[in-house]
């Protein structure tokens, strides 16, 4: 057994990397989804903007709107059942996560400073299609342009 295995993991480190990096960065499910309620309310975007801090998933010109959509489990969604800690290597969990949160404040300080508004989006919140719809069309209002 290796020293990053555990008896619990019931896959051995080679099938562990290759799950794990089958794991998309962009585009993803979730990722459709708001793309899919935001097309639906008429609204045009761009997307993964590399000249913006953190390369916003959806990007909203017209309303000056950046969109990151954040898995609950990787962005440690705060009080979300799915933001859990695995067991195993704990340590190095914990780092990791909290390099992201890290990194997800400060590209959500650098956009704000630029004069974009930051729309974060939780997978779990994909549930309910109605309250996205309405915090999209929310937003694009807090700018002065409506959607549609």
């Amino acid at each position: 057994m290796d020293a990053g295995e555990s008896r619990m993991d019931h896959l051995d480190s080679v099938r562990r990397s290759a799950n794990m990096a089958k794991i998309r960065g962009k585009d993803t499910a979730p990722e459709l989804r708001v793309r899919r309620v935001a097309h639906s309310l008429g609204l045009r975007f761009r997307l993964h903007r590399k000249d913006l801090p953190g390369c916003p998933d959806i990007v909203f010109p017209k309303y000056h709107l950046v969109v990151f959509v954040h898995g609950c489990f990787w962005h440690r969604h705060e009080g979300c059942k799915r933001a859990t800690t695995p067991q195993v290597r704990r340590d190095f969990w914990e780092a990791k996560f909290a390099a992201t949160v890290k990194r997800d404040v400060h590209q959500r300080n650098a956009l704000r400073a630029l004069g974009w508004q930051v729309l974060t989006v939780w997978e779990c919140e994909l549930k309910d299609e109605a309250a996205l719809k309405a915090r999209l069309a929310l937003a694009c209002e807090d700018v002065g342009r409506a959607p549609g």
